[in-house]
C-alpha cells in the first residue's frame, strides 16, 4: 500500500502591523511617501522605477528575516549575522549592497543598556534591524519625510539620518553620567564615609569602559 503523502503546512503569514515590523514605507523620486503596502509587495514596489523602500524591524524572528532576504535579495552571510546580536561594529560590501553593524545604548534606571542595529542598504532600499536597547528610528524617518527634497536622494540620506541619530543618542548618556560623576566626586570628600558612593563609582567606571568599547570601533 502506498504511503499517504502528508502536506507540509504553509508557513505562518507575516503580520505587517506586528510588533517586529516597526516601519515599512516606500518613496517616489521626489521623496514623497507612497501608499502603505504589505511586506509581500516589496519586490513589486521595487519593480516600479524611481522608488526606494525603507523598512525597520525590531528583534525579528527567523521567518521574518527569511522573508526580507527573499524580497530584497540579501546575501546569506549578512543575513546569518543579522540572526544573532553580539557582532562587532563593521561595514561590509556585498556586490552593490552594504551591511553595517552599529552599537546602540540607552540609559535605563541610571545604568547603560546596550544593543545593536544591523543595516542593509542597496541602491533602492534601506533595512534596519534592531536588537536590544535602542530608540525607535521613527524620529529620523519623520524628519526625513519633512524634507522630501533630501529624501529624494534615496536610501543614502536615510542611512545618514539613522547613523546620525544613533551617534547623537550617545551624547545625553555621557552628559548624564558626567553630572553624576561630579556629584560622586563631591560626596567622596564629605566628612562621613559612605560605602554606597564608592560602590557606585566602581559601577560607573565599569559602565563607561563598556560604553567606550562599544563606541570606539565605530569611529573607523
Amino acid at each position: 500500500m502506498d504511503t499517504p503523502i502528508t502536506r507540509k503546512p504553509d508557513p505562518p503569514a507575516i503580520d505587517p502591523a506586528g510588533p517586529m515590523v516597526v516601519n515599512c514605507a516606500a518613496y517616489d523620486r521626489a521623496g514623497h511617501r507612497l501608499p502603505d503596502f504589505h511586506l509581500d509587495a516589496i519586490s513589486d514596489v521595487l519593480a516600479q522605477p524611481d522608488t526606494f523602500v525603507w523598512v525597520g524591524v525590531h528583534e525579528p524572528d527567523e521567518a521574518l528575516l527569511e522573508k526580507l532576504q527573499e524580497e530584497f535579495g540579501l546575501h546569506d552571510l549578512a543575513i546569518e549575522d543579522a540572526h544573532h546580536a553580539h557582532q562587532r561594529p563593521k561595514i561590509e560590501s556585498y556586490g552593490d549592497s552594504l551591511f553595517l553593524v552599529l552599537h546602540t545604548a540607552q540609559e535605563v534606571k541610571c545604568n547603560i543598556a546596550f544593543g545593536e542595529t544591523h543595516i542593509f542598504m542597496g541602491q533602492r532600499y534601506l533595512l534596519t534591524v534592531r536588537h536590544g536597547a535602542s530608540l525607535s528610528y521613527q524620529a529620523p524617518r519623520q524628519r526625513c519625510e519633512r524634507e522630501p527634497e533630501m529624501l529624494a536622494l534615496g536610501p543614502s540620506y536615510a542611512l545618514y539620518s539613522v547613523v546620525d541619530f544613533i551617534v547623537d543618542n550617545f551624547l545625553p548618556i555621557t552628559e548624564a553620567f558626567r553630572e553624576e560623576l561630579g556629584e560622586l566626586e563631591s560626596a567622596i570628600f564629605h566628612q562621613e564615609f559612605n560605602r554606597n558612593t564608592i560602590q557606585r563609582l566602581y559601577e560607573l567606571k565599569k559602565e563607561l569602559v563598556t560604553l567606550r568599547l562599544a563606541i570606539a570601533p565605530m569611529q573607523d
